[in-house]
């Protein structure tokens, strides 16, 4: 009884909503000139790449020449950086390079992305 008066709100609710907002059409049938999947990649490399320039690359640059991260060869380095980073929390080392929580998410996701996108899953 409880389940058949939801269903029947939420029809009413659907319609009176589709009624009311013309623009609705629009919306559905929007195609963004970039797949948004794209668009992800874009913004979340951009961060990861930026956090690994600012905070990691400082002392890369100094102390392992073989580990200086780019753009090319970020993703390459996507198992090491999250075993080191969150498995290990090795890195990043020293006081002036401590991530923020806004970082520490941003190269998750990252990782969580790359991954995703190299196993296929």
């Amino acid at each position: 009884m409880m389940i058949t008066l939801v269903k029947i709100i939420l029809g009413i609710t659907l319609s009176f909503w589709s009624v009311q907002n013309p623009k609705r059409d629009l919306v559905q049938n929007y195609v963004p000139s970039e797949p948004m999947y794209m668009i992800l990649k874009d913004s979340t490399q951009q961060r990861a790449f930026g956090i690994l320039a600012n905070k990691c690359n400082v002392c890369h640059a100094q102390r392992n020449r073989g580990r200086v991260f780019t753009e090319d060869n970020m993703n390459s380095w996507t198992n090491d950086i999250y075993q080191q980073v969150f498995i290990e929390k090795r890195m990043p080392k020293g006081k002036k390079t401590k991530l923020t929580s806004q970082e520490y998410q941003d190269l998750l996701t990252w990782v969580s992305y790359t991954k995703t996108q190299n196993n296929g899953i």
